[in-house]
């Protein structure tokens, strides 16, 4: 399928906010997106599933995560934060791998926030050339990326032999989620049994390795009902499923209405 609904093009700045306005969903299924983020959360606090493992996310954490990393976030009411949304080719020097860094220091706080401030307002001036300043501020953000991990005292650990599996079974769910294969599949595609799979996923992440895949398809088709009008059973067609009936009795399943409902309740003026 050549189409991507959650693509950009530009540099952008948006809010988590804005990042949820089509539902808690769109950021609590586990998903990637086809382009990096910088997150900056400076109030409330959640749950998130990043680098293959579950952890907590509150005030001052910086998040980076690239392009195509499968990531989830179950951010408290209160949560405020914004995201810097990154295409692919921006040229921008970025780290290679997700970054989660709980920011201490109060001068790199106000660095970042500042940063962030400034972004807003050009974004929102939309003068000539705004891209071009938006690119500015972007490369900045690098800068201070690169320079919390050159000045971080502390080595990160050797990953345990767990945690490698679930990396490897969430590059494959971010790749491979649409091919039609169950979870055993995916296990045996790794090496290692569906048991044994689904054990070190729960220890991990809190959730089965079933429940991952399921998230990641659910994501997928809510995305493409709810972002194009491309028909039910080409959808069902694109994640693997082998009948439009099989993938409508899906989403009934997970969210309580047929694939049709969700997409009039997304653009009821449709």
């Amino acid at each position: 399928m050549a189409f991507d609904p959650s693509d950009i093009a530009e540099l952008r700045l948006t809010t988590l906010a804005q990042l949820t306005q089509n539902g808690a969903w769109a950021l609590e299924l586990v998903h990637a997106r086809p382009y990096a983020m910088l997150l900056w959360i400076t109030r409330g606090q959640g749950l998130a599933l990043l680098d293959g493992a579950r952890c907590g996310v509150g005030a001052h954490n910086a998040i980076f995560i690239p392009a195509g990393q499968l990531m989830s976030m179950d951010l408290g009411r209160q949560t405020y934060g914004q995201a810097v949304l990154v295409p692919p080719g921006s040229g921008l020097v970025l780290p290679d791998s997700l970054l989660h860094l709980r920011v201490r220091e109060v001068g790199a706080q106000n660095e970042l926030t500042v940063l962030f401030e400034s972004m807003g307002r050009e974004q929102t001036a939309d003068r000539p050339l705004c891209q071009s300043a938006l690119q500015a501020y972007g490369a900045l953000m690098g800068v201070w990326l690169r320079r919390q991990i050159l000045t971080s005292a502390v080595e990160p650990p050797r990953p345990s032999a767990a945690r490698r599996l679930v990396r490897a079974y969430f590059a494959r769910l971010s790749d491979h989620y649409a091919d039609g294969g169950s979870m055993a599949d995916h296990a045996a595609a790794l090496d290692v049994t569906p048991t044994h799979l689904t054990r070190v996923c729960r220890a991990e992440t809190g959730k089965t390795a079933a429940a991952l895949l399921t998230e990641r398809q659910l994501h997928a088709a809510r995305v493409l009902l709810t972002g194009t009008d491309v028909p039910v059973q080409d959808i069902a067609r694109h994640l693997g499923f082998g009948s439009a009936a099989y993938f409508t009795r899906f989403i009934q399943q997970h969210f309580g209405q047929p694939p049709t409902r969700l997409r009039r309740a997304a653009h009821p003026r449709s």
